[in-house]
């Protein structure tokens, strides 16, 4: 896990998928509108439901890419499956997701939506 996300946003840099996801307009007005709280027990749930047990089925495929600024963001930092938590953040497969796990994933998603925001 990066223990500041200026590091890991710099390594993210470096791979055209990853930089190619930004919040649009639609999105940005979603998240303006429902506010950071609202848009963290969101990311939360998500990945409380989608991440965190030990084995997902559909592993790789269960985060669109577009519907949910969290979507964006998890694909945008390599939240969006257990294969990119293990290979960009050493979060090993093979285990529920811990507390702290989940809270440094949601940290990670919420910093780049108030970097796509500019802050809230």
């Amino acid at each position: 896990m990066y223990s500041d996300y200026e590091t890991l946003k710099r390594k993210l840099a470096s791979s055209p998928f990853r930089s190619s996801f930004h919040l649009d307009e639609k999105s940005r007005e979603y998240v303006q509108k429902k506010g950071e709280e609202t848009i963290a027990r969101h990311a939360i749930d998500f990945i409380t439901k989608r991440l965190a047990p030990k084995e997902i089925l559909n592993d790789g495929k269960q985060t669109p890419m577009k519907g949910h600024p969290v979507f964006i963001a998890q694909h945008a930092t390599a939240t969006c499956c257990r294969s990119c938590l293990e290979k960009w953040h050493k979060i090993k497969k093979g285990h529920d997701l811990d507390e702290d796990e989940i809270k440094y994933i949601v940290s990670v998603i919420m910093s780049f939506i108030k970097d796509e925001m500019g802050s809230l």
